[in-house]
């Protein structure tokens, strides 16, 4: 494929005028991210600190070598699920491999120009891992959210309800209240900015993460905290560090490299086709995938983990007038000068804070209107949105996707075959008795794929006596695969078994093509194969009509 990040086609013409709309986005962005990339790393499983540098590094190379204009990278909330599951099973370090294999693999879906192929996943599969996802992060958050004292909970659903059931005694009640005092604020914030306009520019995570730390510091509050959990936050660069590959492990990461590679492809895919609306634009998903894959091989190098395409704070760049990539590298480098300008001050965060600006986000990353519209459509699109949905919260992404699909594909499967029709046609009402018998006509409507090839397959067994000449009209016949060229192949097989002679007419370009490279045209022969009915209709009245019989020659009359 051709590298050619979006950042070369904003450059021309690029003024001072340009860089204070797209920095003042960026800084915007920037105080946002901040919040946010601490509270999906520490949801995760992992460290604040990694979480900052994940949104740092990834989100600098996915706006440098992208192909959106305005597209932001960093931690998301749709990888919580699976990077918890991969640190409780894996470890940290093989989170740190299966990152950077997920990186490969989204750069080789660059270079193969995959990124159209996204696309191909039905809506329906999509709006159902994304509710479900949302309902795993809301689960992952009730621990910090009423402050049970769980060491470690566990990454499978039924496990996880069971800790969390078991523990319900242990409900810390400081830790309750500043959780929900800062839900609460959350959600006031979010009523109140659309209809003051002096709010609208102001992140309300940041105001309500601001707000709790400040609360906590004065009144010296009994909460876990980033200093008391993790330490603080280093106000240094992260050391340069290649992970260590065991080889015994290393296949075990493929699967959950695989999923981390299709949700991050996913979600950047879907956020850059939502930011095109919004700025009548049209980004590249290849170079856009090229560009995941390589933020994602280079993060983990700086002890960072798995970014994608963040949604919400690319709809909060565009909102805040940035126009170009430059916007989401402003975003990192403010990211970059509050780590080293005010880290100490990070230590002071409640983790309480922190959880309920997650649970808000698992609140509206969910479709919740899916559901109640479900009535609506038939039956194959609940089962496959209920369905990935179901496995999504129960078991496994990759599982539910995977099932999505494949319940999309058989119904799809369906729906088509049914769509393929073998319908007699009746010959003129003056044809003589004995040549209705001899000759029989069937129109074929839609495509003969393996879907459908029971259809083709019965047709001799319906036909009552033994035909001379069968004529299938496929003027309506749009496709055919190697399936249907099979169950034609057999058709002529039998009849010429028979004595009997098979006759094809209005032939498209797709099977007509297929045809004559398989060999099939010419093993019927050109005499058998017609542009229209009528052609056909008369070859095989010539068929089926007898040969007069020749004059008897008179005896010689007696001498």
């Amino acid at each position: 494929m051709r590298f050619h990040p979006k950042l070369l086609d904003t450059l021309p013409g690029y003024d001072r005028a340009h860089f204070a709309q797209d920095a003042g986005s960026g800084i915007t962005v920037g105080v946002l991210a901040l919040p946010l990339a601490m509270a999906f790393a520490i949801a995760s499983g992992m460290s604040p600190t990694a979480g900052i540098w994940t949104a740092i590094v990834a989100g600098f190379l996915i706006s440098l070598l992208g192909g959106s204009r305005v597209q932001i990278g960093g931690p998301t909330g749709a990888f919580i699920p699976i990077i918890y599951a991969i640190v409780v099973d894996y470890g940290v370090a093989n989170l740190l491999i299966a990152t950077l294999l997920a990186g490969l693999i989204l750069v080789a879906m660059g270079a193969f120009r995959l990124g159209s192929m996204i696309r191909f996943i039905p809506i329906s599969v999509v709006i159902g891992f994304t509710n479900g996802i949302a309902v795993v992060i809301f689960l992952s958050q009730i621990k910090d959210f009423l402050g049970l004292r769980i060491d470690e909970l566990p990454g499978e659903f039924f496990g996880k309800l069971a800790a969390l059931a078991s523990h319900l005694d242990t409900v810390h009640l400081p830790t309750l209240a500043l959780a929900a005092a800062s839900l609460a604020g959350l959600i006031g914030w979010n009523s109140l900015a659309p209809r003051v306009r002096a709010l609208a520019r102001v992140p309300g995570p940041l105001v309500v993460l601001v707000l709790a730390t400040a609360v906590n510091a004065a009144l010296s509050l009994p909460v876990d905290t980033i200093g008391t959990r993790f330490g603080g936050i280093p106000q240094t660069l992260p050391a340069f560090a290649l992970p260590e590959v065991d080889l015994s492990t290393l296949g075990k990461l493929i699967s959950p490299a695989l999923t981390i590679a299709m949700l991050g492809a996913i979600e950047s895919l879907l956020s850059a086709r939502v930011a095109d609306t919004r700025i009548d634009d049209r980004h590249d998903p290849n170079q856009e995938l090229l560009a995941q894959g390589v933020a994602n091989i280079v993060a983990p190098l700086f002890g960072g983990f798995a970014a994608t395409g963040a949604i919400a704070r690319t709809a909060i760049n565009i909102r805040a007038g940035g126009r170009t990539p430059v916007a989401g590298i402003v975003h990192s480098a403010v990211l970059l000068a509050i780590v080293l300008a005010l880290a100490p001050l990070a230590q002071h965060i409640p983790l309480a804070a922190l959880s309920a600006i997650v649970v808000m986000v698992s609140f509206h990353m969910g479709e919740w209107h899916a559901f109640r519209e479900l009535r609506r459509f038939s039956h194959q699109y609940r089962a496959i949105l209920l369905g990935t949905f179901f496995v999504t919260v129960v078991f496994d992404l990759t599982l539910a996707v995977e099932l999505g699909l494949v319940l999309a594909s058989l119904f799809f499967i369906h729906r088509v075959s049914d769509l393929t029709r073998i319908q007699p046609v009746e010959l003129p009402a003056d044809t003589d008795p004995p040549l209705r018998e001899q000759l029989r006509v069937f129109r074929l409507f839609g495509s003969l794929f393996f879907g459908a090839a029971n259809k083709l397959d019965n047709l001799l067994i319906a036909v009552e006596h033994h035909p001379h000449v069968v004529i299938l009209d496929m003027d309506k016949v749009i496709n055919i695969d190697t399936t249907g060229l099979d169950i034609l192949r057999n058709i002529h097989r039998t009849l010429a078994r028979n004595g009997a002679t098979l006759i094809l007419c209005g032939l498209n370009p797709q099977p007509r093509s297929l045809l004559q490279r398989s060999g099939f045209a010419a093993q019927l022969g050109d005499a058998n194969v017609f542009d229209t009915l009528q052609q056909a209709l008369a070859h095989g009245q010539t068929l089926c009509t007898p040969a007069p019989a020749p004059l008897e020659t008179p005896p010689p009359a007696p001498i």
